[in-house]
């Protein structure tokens, strides 16, 4: 597990975005409510820059004929096909068994720092429910 730290804490204010390079790897950074997500720059439908998609929310469940909105600033959608991803997880929002990968990030000093070779947050999960 390796720390690479890419950036100041200022270059993404809140609601933003950066995109950097790490071991040839492409990943956005985002920040939501104070706090810093990483995922790989590939769609994995049909490997788009998905970092370069609108960064947007989705629709809720609701009742019938009524469409509710919500996560705003929490999902990216793709700039090729439109697939959604949850910027904390990389998961899809149309199948949960596609994802994009996500990957740890730690903040130390003000510089931003992505974790590779590390278990992802989804992974920690997964790992704690066996």
């Amino acid at each position: 597990m390796t720390v690479h730290y890419v950036l100041d804490e200022d270059a993404v204010p809140e609601g933003g975005r950066a995109i950097v390079n790490v071991e040839g790897r492409e990943i956005g950074i985002y920040r939501i409510g104070g706090r810093y997500y990483a995922i790989h720059n590939y769609c994995p439908h049909m490997g788009a820059p998905l970092c370069a998609g609108a960064v947007c929310g989705t629709t809720l469940p609701s009742g019938v004929y009524r469409y509710e909105y919500g996560r705003s600033g929490e999902i990216v959608r793709c700039p090729w096909h439109g697939w959604e991803f949850d910027i904390r997880t990389g998961k899809s929002l149309i199948d949960d068994s596609v994802r994009t990968r996500s990957y740890p990030v730690e903040v130390q000093g003000g510089k931003i720092g992505v974790v590779i070779g590390g278990r992802t947050g989804a992974d920690e999960r997964e790992a704690r429910r066996r």
